[in-house]
C-alpha cells in the first residue's frame, strides 16, 4: 500500500526549510462578492486550517468558491471549480452547480413528482423532464444566514417555507463547514420539519487535483469502496435495481484511472456520457463515518479521501463540460476536467421503496456528515 502523508507533516517540513519561501495562496478579493439578493447580504469568507489548507466560501448557496491545497513540493493550486465574482454565479445558469449545497433533494427525482402519505407532490422540471438538485431554485440559489464564524469554521442556516419548489413542510436547515487541523474539509448538515417531507442534501464540489483548468481528470486514480451501483435509464433515473460492479467498468474496488474504462461499449456509460451514477457503499455499520472513496493525482501527489455516514456516493466525471465556460483564473473548463464525489442517499428514493428512505417527519432530525481529507503521496 502506498503511503499517504497528511498535509500537516508536509507543511512542517516545508516551513522548516525556509520560512521566507512559504507563500500564502493568491486568494480572491472578497469585494467581488459583496452584494445583496432578496434583501440579504452576500459575502465571501476565508477559512484556514492552520496547517496549510485555505478555503473561500460564499453564503450564496453555501458555495465553496476556492480550495487551496499544496502538492508534495508545497506548491498551492486551487483544486475546485468556481467563479471569481458573485455576478457570474447569479447570472450564469450554464454551469450552475459549481461548489454549492444541493437540495432539498440532491440528484434527480423522476418526472418531478413523488407521493407521500397518499398525496402526490409536483416539482419544477429542470433537467430533461426530471427534477435535478431541488428544482429551478434549490438551496444553491438562496442566501444563507451566517450564524457563527471563526478562523477555521462557518455555520449557515436557512428556513425553507412550506411549498418551496413544490416540497411539503417548513424545513429549518443548518450546515457547518470546518477546516480541521489535520487538513480535512468537514461538512455537517442538520434539518427539522413541521410536516412530513423528503430531505437529501449533498455538497456539489467539482474537483481537479491538478488545479482548476489544469487538464484532464482521466489520469486521476480512483478507488470506490462499493460492490454495487443503482443502474439508470436514459434519463439518468435509477431503474430500482442493484447491480454488481464486478466485471464492469464500474468496478473501482481496486484503484485504477478514471479513464481506464470510461469509453467502453457499455450502455450505462452511454446514458451518462461517462460516469454519472450512484454507488452503493459497502457499509460496515449504518450511520457511521466510513471511508468511501480515494482520489489520487500522481504528478502533484495530492490525495483526497472521502468519508461519510451516507449510504450512497454519486460519482460524476465532468461529462457535460464543453469548454464554453472559464473558471476563476480565466482557464477554460473542458470536458472531463473535473470530478464530483457526492455523499448522499440514492437518486429518486421517494419513488423506490427498496431504496434507503429520505423521509423526514416532525420530531426527527436529518443528519449528514461528509469529510474530504487531503494529503500527499
Amino acid at each position: 500500500m502506498k503511503k499517504v502523508i497528511f498535509l500537516p507533516f508536509l507543511l512542517l517540513a516545508f516551513l522548516s526549510c525556509s520560512k521566507s519561501t512559504v507563500k500564502v495562496p493568491d486568494l480572491l478579493d472578497a469585494g467581488n462578492f459583496d452584494s445583496v439578493l432578496d434583501d440579504k447580504h452576500i459575502a465571501l469568507y476565508t477559512l484556514e486550517s492552520g496547517n496549510g489548507l485555505y478555503m473561500q466560501v460564499t453564503n450564496y448557496g453555501g458555495r465553496v468558491v476556492s480550495l487551496y491545497v499544496p502538492d508534495r513540493e508545497g506548491k498551492y493550486e486551487d483544486i475546485v471549480l468556481g467563479y471569481e465574482n458573485i455576478n457570474r454565479y447569479l447570472y450564469n445558469n450554464s454551469e450552475r452547480f459549481l461548489g454549492p449545497v444541493v437540495g432539498r433533494y440532491a440528484n434527480r427525482i423522476a418526472r418531478g413528482q413523488f407521493e407521500l402519505d397518499g398525496v402526490t407532490y409536483h416539482l419544477p422540471i429542470n433537467n430533461n423532464g426530471q427534477t435535478l438538485h431541488g428544482g429551478l431554485k434549490g438551496l444553491d440559489g438562496v442566501v444563507w444566514s451566517v450564524e457563527k464564524l471563526s478562523k477555521n469554521e462557518i455555520t449557515f442556516s436557512y428556513l425553507s417555507p412550506d411549498g418551496e419548489e413544490g416540497f411539503p413542510g417548513t424545513v429549518e436547515y443548518e450546515m457547518t463547514y470546518t477546516l480541521t487541523p489535520d487538513n480535512a474539509f468537514k461538512l455537517t448538515y442538520q434539518a427539522v420539519t413541521d410536516k412530513p417531507t423528503v430531505v437529501n442534501l449533498s455538497h456539489h464540489g467539482l474537483f481537479n487535483l491538478k488545479g482548476e483548468g489544469n487538464g484532464t481528470i482521466l489520469d486521476h486514480e480512483l478507488t470506490i469502496y462499493a460492490e454495487e451501483i443503482t443502474p439508470v435509464n436514459e434519463f439518468l433515473i435509477p431503474t430500482g435495481e442493484y447491480r454488481a460492479v464486478a466485471g464492469t467498468p464500474f468496478d473501482f474496488r481496486t484503484p485504477h484511472t478514471i479513464g481506464a474504462f470510461i469509453d467502453n461499449d457499455d450502455q450505462q456509460l452511454k446514458y451518462g456520457g461517462g460516469y454519472d451514477h450512484n454507488w452503493v457503499v459497502s457499509r460496515t455499520a449504518p450511520d457511521t463515518l466510513q471511508h468511501m472513496a480515494t482520489l489520487y493525482e500522481p504528478v502533484s501527489g495530492r490525495v483526497m479521501e472521502v468519508w461519510s455516514d451516507q449510504p450512497g456516493l454519486q460519482f460524476y466525471s465532468g461529462n457535460f463540460f464543453n469548454g464554453t465556460v472559464t473558471g476563476k483564473r480565466g482557464k477554460t473548463l473542458k470536458h472531463r476536467e473535473a470530478v464530483a464525489l457526492e455523499t448522499q442517499k440514492f437518486p429518486d428514493s421517494p419513488n423506490h421503496p427498496n431504496f434507503p428512505s429520505t423521509r423526514l417527519d416532525p420530531g426527527e432530525t436529518y443528519r449528514h456528515t461528509c469529510v474530504y481529507k487531503f494529503g500527499v503521496r
